[in-house]
């Protein structure tokens, strides 16, 4: 099986798969990004395409693949969990990756 993407990132995939109905779901509810590193990097879940990426936060493909699910609808769900996700690990730099995506226009349309 050729792929881009980790055993982990796989894994992780196939564990929010378990007994749904196609959908990624951790604890009932679905989660787009997975912290990693302190919030350098992240894994992105695109339900859109299925695919998970291992992406760094401040990267331009970061930003890109944020645009891409926000004009699918998932913006306000992705601004969410950037929210959770700077409340929960304020020192990560999460509300800095927030702004960098609004200040590039993800969330916009």
């Amino acid at each position: 099986m050729a792929s881009n993407t980790s055993k982990t990132a796989r894994a992780s995939v196939r564990a929010g798969q378990a007994g749904q109905s196609g959908a990624l779901s951790v604890l009932g509810e679905f989660k787009y990004l997975i912290p990693l590193a302190n919030g350098r990097f992240a894994y992105v879940r695109n339900l859109t395409n299925g695919k998970t990426n291992h992406l760094k936060t401040d990267s331009e493909a970061f930003v890109e693949e944020i645009r891409v699910l926000s004009a699918a609808g998932h913006g306000a769900k992705i601004r969410a969990e950037l929210g959770a996700l700077s409340e929960a690990h304020p020192n990560d730099g999460w509300d800095a990756t927030e702004k960098r995506l609004v200040d590039a226009g993800v969330f916009e349309g």
